[in-house]
């Protein structure tokens, strides 16, 4: 594609921005080299293929057998994708990496998505890679270790725990302590001798399902569940500013 001149940047950033959501897709699927070859415009070394997924040899592979796995819809990045769809492409993935190790006789295999440029992300259409290892193959894709103090941990968890309540849905509720048999004293803690929990510890996967009290939960609460679980079977809402900002 040729270079644009800085007018005809402009210009296709205005006419980005009158865009619907279902236009915008439509043009970011003409674009996308991945999405002409889902539709079988493009040629590619294609290995695996499903209604909801792709799985091709990557052309400047990191070593031998690198494989490209692809959803078939397009996606700019992770948080785009439908769980079903992510959780559809792990499984896909878990089988093309035991092929490698078969095939390949490889020793090892490193499995990645790349987010955003900053990541290594070079395509904007969601991608996983799947990479054959041998001992010493030097491909540098290595994790540095950090040392980090239990303060600066707990900051960390505090700011992070923040979003993971607000993301999983995880909200905390209020419960009265269990008061000792034939006690009176109140148990130490938040005034009224109660304190608060949250429903659901972190790192634990939140299934929408209301903790077992031996009541039934109230209306509302199973209202509030039926739209988490509806929600879960939809995109997440990713604005054009997020996936932008993984891009500039």
């Amino acid at each position: 594609m040729p270079e644009m001149s800085e007018e005809q940047r402009r210009a296709l950033m205005e006419k980005l921005k009158g865009m619907g959501p279902e236009e915008l897709r439509e043009f970011q699927k003409k674009q996308c080299i991945f999405c002409q070859i889902v539709a079988g415009k493009m040629q590619a070394k294609k290995l695996y293929e499903d209604e909801r997924s792709i799985a091709i040899l990557d052309i400047n592979p990191a070593a031998l057998g690198h494989v490209l796995l692809l959803p078939k819809e397009h996606y700019a990045i992770m948080p785009q994708v439908p769980e079903q769809d992510i959780g559809h492409l792990g499984i896909v993935a878990k089988h093309l990496s035991r092929v490698l190790l078969k095939a390949m006789k490889a020793q090892g295999t490193t499995v990645f998505i790349a987010n955003g440029l900053a990541a290594g992300q070079r395509a904007q259409h969601l991608m996983l890679h799947i990479i054959p290892r041998a001992e010493n193959d030097q491909l540098g894709i290595t994790v540095p270790q950090r040392q980090m103090d239990d303060r600066q941990l707990a900051q960390l968890q505090e700011a992070l725990l923040v979003q993971v309540n607000k993301v999983f849905g995880i909200r905390k509720e209020v419960v009265k302590e269990k008061q000792p048999a034939g006690g009176t004293e109140e148990q130490p803690g938040p005034a009224g001798g109660q304190q608060e929990r949250p429903e659901k510890m972190a790192g634990q996967q939140h299934t929408g399902r209301p903790a077992r009290t031996g009541r039934k939960a109230p209306a509302k609460e199973k209202k509030r569940l039926a739209e988490e679980r509806e929600k879960q079977k939809k995109p997440s809402d990713v604005s054009l500013d997020d996936i932008a900002g993984l891009f500039s």
